[in-house]
């Protein structure tokens, strides 16, 4: 007897581009095809059995659902949308419904703010906001030079050119209305977003030399 088959008689291979697309990808072809043997079992008892040891392996391919609440609920919900709702078995848990699945989501409104200057964003504005309603004082002054200082980070972060002092104070006192002013001889935090050659650092000769070929 011999096992050997001319290269004719093999099936052609199939891949998987041009099967069936999965719906749970992350459960493989395989359990599908579990699954759709089930569905084909004419007695529900044995279908029940089937779904059973389907979920153990459903659970031992994905050991990461075991930290998630109710893992054993999830499964048979997977099972189910596999299955696309045609596997008649008895489920320890609400069957879940198909139009709800299939329904979608609302789409989100995204809030439109009006702002004057874009660069600096809404929060900001929600500090400036804050400070315009502060009463005068030594804590307030110390709030909007803050506020002064993140106004020119967030300049420099958008325009990495230098900024001088007085646009930030200008542009303070726009987006205020003229209420927060800061004194024009005040010096705001210099901040340097250059970056830095690697020569610059103090590890770089260190590690350069290091390198060098010993002969």
């Amino acid at each position: 007897m011999t096992f050997t088959k001319r290269y004719e008689e093999y099936e052609p291979m199939a891949y998987n581009s041009q099967l069936r697309p999965i719906s749970q990808p992350e459960f493989g072809r395989n359990i599908q095809r579990m699954i759709e043997k089930a569905i084909e079992e004419p007695s529900r008892e044995t279908r029940n059995k089937m779904a059973l040891a389907i979920i153990d392996i459903m659970g031992q391919l994905n050991p990461q659902l075991r930290d998630v609440a109710d893992f054993k609920h999830k499964l048979w919900d997977n099972l189910f949308i596999i299955s696309e709702f045609k596997l008649d078995v008895d489920s320890p848990y609400p069957i879940p419904n198909a139009a709800i699945l299939e329904t979608k989501p609302e789409r989100v409104q995204y809030p439109s703010y009006n702002i004057k200057y874009r660069h600096y964003g809404k929060t900001i504005e929600n500090l400036i906001a804050k400070a315009r309603a502060m009463e005068e004082s030594e804590g307030k002054t110390i709030f909007v030079e803050i506020i002064a200082n993140m106004m020119k980070r967030s300049y420099l972060a958008w325009n990495r050119d230098s900024v001088t002092d007085d646009v930030i104070f200008e542009q303070l006192t726009s987006m205020s209305n003229g209420e927060l002013k800061l004194d024009p001889n005040k010096k705001l935090n210099f901040i340097d977003f250059r970056l830095k050659r690697p020569e610059t650092s103090p590890n770089f000769k260190k590690n350069n030399k290091n390198k060098k070929k010993r002969f």
